[in-house]
């Protein structure tokens, strides 16, 4: 549980850290983005052999037809991440569009994961994920793309389907099959 936890707060840190130490981040130029990559991969990295490395202690069991839900908030949720490189119509009107898709993504995995590690994770992360939009909202002035169209959103679900595709893979390569068997 402890490379879990660490993990996690490695992944909020990095994330936190242009603003909790603008001036820093800003002096620190594009190497201060190489930085928040390589915390973020090791972040991940922690998290995933935590996740693993953790006993599986049942808290609740999800009842069936979450798995369903679960489904369609996924697809929504890559959805939301495509957005983010996308100008659809969607990123006229969501401020944060991938950010939207965490908390999405969280609470789908929440809702089919009854186990201590899975809360510890998801939950983890969608607290990072609500905390993160809140300081951004008090931090930062959002300045509404004006240039967007049918076809953004198009291509966010596009790119949306195929970084699901290849979370998909990860999983089963990792020996974790999202449609169960």
């Amino acid at each position: 549980m402890y490379l879990l936890i660490l993990g996690l707060a490695l992944w909020a840190g990095a994330h936190f850290f242009k603003r909790l130490a603008p001036a820093v981040r800003a002096k620190m130029g594009a190497s201060g983005k190489a930085l928040v990559a390589a915390l973020s991969v090791l972040a991940i990295v922690l998290m995933v052999m935590g996740y693993r490395a953790t006993d599986f202690v049942v808290i609740w069991e999800p009842p069936a037809g979450m798995r369903h839900l679960n489904y369609l908030l996924m697809v929504v949720a890559f959805y939301l991440f495509g957005v983010g490189a996308a100008k659809g119509t969607t990123a006229g009107w969501l401020r944060h569009p991938q950010l939207s898709a965490v908390i999405v993504w969280a609470v789908a995995h929440l809702l089919v994961n009854g186990d201590l590690s899975a809360i510890v994770l998801f939950g983890g992360l969608l607290v990072w994920a609500i905390a993160e939009v809140i300081v951004l909202n008090r931090t930062t002035t959002w300045v509404r793309p004006a240039d967007v169209s049918i076809k953004g959103d198009a291509k966010a679900l596009v790119i949306g389907l195929i970084v699901m595709s290849i979370a998909i893979a990860i999983h089963i390569w990792l020996g974790v099959n999202p449609f169960g068997g």
